[in-house]
């Protein structure tokens, strides 16, 4: 695998960056271990103190099983990692594997109408004074970004379950990469316009309908967000 020049990152970001990203690229698979703290340390032109505190980070997240006295082991971190493992994971974007923006997608169409009727219950004049902005957005992506994951976070916070939040602001650094190249297609955001147009009128005229409007625009964000891969991998050829 590609080593990306120490003196580019902190030492201990150094670190995670070449774990995480050789577990990632299959350099160190599930069930494999991991070389020596000395072996590694000289490796990455690192300290002792430095590595071994990565990898208690790294462990934490369920990347990895330290194991006292034997070799540190490589996790199936789908099946044993936590929701923090999601922040180091996005990251490494360039990394991620096929599919996982999708089932990402996937996670939020289950939880987003769920939380949106919670929040225009409880909150609905909160959430029609936010959406009014949606007026004046400017045909750019980065502002569709952020009024877009901003409106989220505001059906969260005001469906009175701070649990959702917590979820939310895992998802928070992958959504925002993966939201400038999804806003960066017109269908996109002209369906999101459609969107915040629909949901203002559900909230105004039955809050009932507001979980199968959230949820017919979170199905078509998925078929948009295929298509858009799909266009992207046809220009850009995706390293193997």
């Amino acid at each position: 695998m590609r080593v990306i020049p120490e003196q580019l990152f902190r030492p201990a970001q150094y670190v995670e960056k070449f774990l995480v990203s050789a577990i990632l690229d299959g350099t160190y698979p599930t069930g494999a271990t991991l070389p020596s703290e000395r072996t590694l340390a000289d490796q990455l032109g690192v300290t002792r103190p430095t590595l071994r505190e990565t990898l208690r980070r790294l462990a934490g997240q369920g990347w990895i099983t330290i194991q006292h006295g034997k070799s540190t082991m490589v996790n199936d971190f789908w099946q044993e990692g936590g929701l923090g493992l999601l922040s180091t994971l996005s990251t490494y974007a360039e990394s991620l594997p096929n599919g996982f923006i999708t089932q990402l997608f996937e996670v939020r169409l289950t939880m987003l109408p769920h939380l949106a009727r919670r929040a225009a219950t409880f909150q609905p004049e909160k959430i029609l004074k936010y959406l009014t902005q949606s007026r004046n957005l400017a045909e750019d992506a980065q502002a569709f970004s952020h009024f877009d994951w901003k409106l989220q976070m505001l059906m969260a916070r005001n469906a009175k379950n701070p649990i959702f939040s917590m979820i939310l602001n895992d998802f928070a650094a992958v959504f925002n990469k993966m939201a400038l190249v999804y806003f960066s297609n017109k269908a996109a955001r002209q369906a999101s316009r459609a969107f915040y147009r629909e949901l203002t009128r559900a909230i105004e005229n039955n809050a009932g309908a507001v979980e199968q409007v959230v949820k017919k625009a979170m199905k078509q964000s998925i078929a948009i967000w295929q298509a858009v891969r799909s266009h992207s991998e046809e220009l850009v050829p995706v390293e193997q």
